[in-house]
This record gives C-alpha cells, sequence and structure tokens, in this order.
C-alpha cells in the first residue's frame, strides 16, 4: 500500500473530537487534552480541534493528520490562535515548515505519536506506522511548529 495525496479521516474521528471535548468541559478525563482554537477561515467563529503535540528538541509540533484538514486550513489562514491544555490558555503562532525542514519531525512522529499514526496508516494517509513512510508524506501533510505569540 501507498499514502495517498488524499485520505478521508475515519467516520468516527470527528463525532468521537466533539465527545472528548464534551467530556473535558466537564471535568471528566482528557484533562490533559491539547485543543487548538483557531478562527474559522470564511465565518470567523472560534474552531476548536483536539490534537496531538509533539515535543521534540525543545520545540512543540503538530501534524495535519489528513492533507486538507480543516483545521490545518485554518491554521494557513489565520497564522495565530490558542492551545489549551488543562486549564493552561497560549496565544501561539503556527508556523508551517518547508517539506524538507519538516523531515525530523515527521520522521519522530509514528515513534512517539503511535496512536495517531495508526489513524493515519488506517485511512491510508501513510502507508505503515514507520518513520519512512512518514517521511513520504512531507509536502503533503503540513508539520507547524507552535510559537508563543
Amino acid at each position: 500500500m501507498t499514502a495517498r495525496k488524499t485520505a478521508t479521516p475515519p467516520r468516527w474521528l470527528k463525532p468521537m473530537n466533539r465527545a472528548l471535548m464534551a467530556l473535558q468541559r466537564v471535568g471528566l478525563g482528557m484533562k490533559d487534552l491539547p485543543v487548538l482554537t483557531l478562527p474559522g477561515r470564511r465565518s470567523g467563529q472560534p474552531r476548536r480541534t483536539p490534537l496531538s503535540v509533539l515535543e521534540m528538541d525543545g520545540q512543540r509540533y503538530l501534524l495535519e493528520g489528513f492533507p486538507g484538514a480543516d483545521w490545518a486550513r485554518n491554521a494557513r489562514a489565520a497564522g495565530t490562535g490558542t492551545l489549551s491544555i488543562g486549564k493552561r490558555h497560549e496565544r501561539v503562532r503556527l508556523v508551517e515548515l518547508d517539506a524538507t525542514v519538516a523531515l525530523p519531525v515527521l520522521r519522530a512522529w509514528p515513534v512517539r505519536m503511535r496512536d495517531g499514526a495508526k489513524i493515519m496508516a488506517d485511512a491510508g494517509v501513510v502507508a505503515a506506522v514507520t518513520p519512512e513512510a512518514f517521511e513520504a508524506v512531507a509536502g503533503t501533510c503540513g508539520v507547524f511548529r507552535i510559537e508563543p505569540e
């Protein structure tokens, strides 16, 4: 199986994300779930998305798990948002990395973020949960460095 340039997230992903955020809001579990809030690129209304944050070499990164993901398109349009983890809220700037600069992050992703990597493999975004397979999506799935605003 080879990686695809487009992939549809599993049908259960958006409802699961909504449920996780609802549980978090009422204080039931997932207290450390990172949630990125960005203005919608058309509506301007806040859009909340739970995401995995990879910490590596003193930096934090986000990976666009599905090419064309709404949160990534909103990040490209807005450039800034709020990252919330528990009760901590931080204004952040999201800097999309060039595909060659993103390679070390992509290679680390399946090793350090196995659950998210498996979802991407199951959806056909990557061919396997290996550093080589993730490296192959450079330029297709955006990698964003999180910087304080």
